[in-house]
């Protein structure tokens, strides 16, 4: 299923023996454009610092609760390897976290999660756990993106500004990016529209900047999608695709050059 991250800030984060803290941000690899980590604010929790969460650990998300429950203790979680989500996460502090927590890394393979397409893969004994033939052993970048820093991106058509980015709509399952949420309100067209990623032609990350291969018309009379009320199911993203001429993602054919 589709869902908002705006809708998953807040969720509480729970470990097997207690809850360890709140949603507060999310990372994304802007290469597989998927989330890698949640970032937990742990204060009142455990010792107030704040932690990443991979899906890896995710033992059930209960989507009727606003919780999603961990296969790590609280001890665990609070000896994990110290980050600063202010700064960039380096390849090496990956590395790091990918130790201390004994998952094998998802870099340096074809699939989305290491050679799996699901996160849950990982923890479960399933994949391989030895490195990647073409896994980097060099210090690198790990392409990692704040989605809070993201939201207010301009968006720019083939034509002419659009709007801003609102939100991302990710996969619950394999925590791929599916949409950005775009907010036209500001340039008068007075909804929300949603377009693919790689429906964009160029993603300027200093100019903070995205630019789509579409008309400003063409996104600006799309479906409206509205987080309160519309539900992201097939038959909406068949509009959506069918209406700016793309192929689904779900159909297996090629996307667009």
């Amino acid at each position: 299923m589709l869902r908002s991250l705006k809708n998953l800030e807040q969720y509480t984060v729970s470990a097997t023996d207690g809850d360890i803290g709140k949603v507060v941000n999310f990372l994304f690899d802007d290469q597989r454009w998927t989330v890698r980590y949640l970032v937990a604010d742990t204060s009142g929790f455990i010792d107030g610092r704040t932690v990443l969460i991979s899906p890896i650990s995710f033992r059930e998300a209960n989507w009727s609760t606003h919780k999603f429950h961990l296969a790590l203790s609280r001890e665990k979680v609070k000896n994990s390897p110290g980050i600063d989500v202010d700064m960039p996460v380096s390849r090496q502090h990956e590395r790091d976290y990918y130790k201390y927590y004994e998952y094998p890394d998802y870099w340096g393979y074809a699939g989305l999660w290491g050679m799996g397409a699901y996160p849950g893969l990982l923890s479960s004994g399933k994949l391989e756990k030895e490195p990647a033939p073409n896994s980097d052993q060099t210090p690198g970048d790990s392409h990692l993106r704040s989605v809070e820093e993201v939201r207010g991106y301009h968006v720019q058509a083939s034509d002419a500004a659009i709007g801003h980015i609102d939100d991302l709509v990710v996969d619950d399952q394999t925590w791929q990016v599916r949409y950005l949420v775009v907010d036209t309100r500001n340039w008068g067209f007075g909804k929300k529209v949603l377009v693919a990623p790689h429906w964009a032609s160029r993603f300027s990350w200093e100019e903070r900047k995205v630019h789509v291969d579409l008309t400003q018309q063409a996104i600006r009379s799309g479906p409206e999608w509205n987080a309160t009320v519309a539900t992201i199911n097939r038959e909406y993203e068949t509009r959506l695709h069918d209406h700016l001429g793309r192929p689904g993602y779900w159909t297996g054919e090629s996307r667009p050059q």
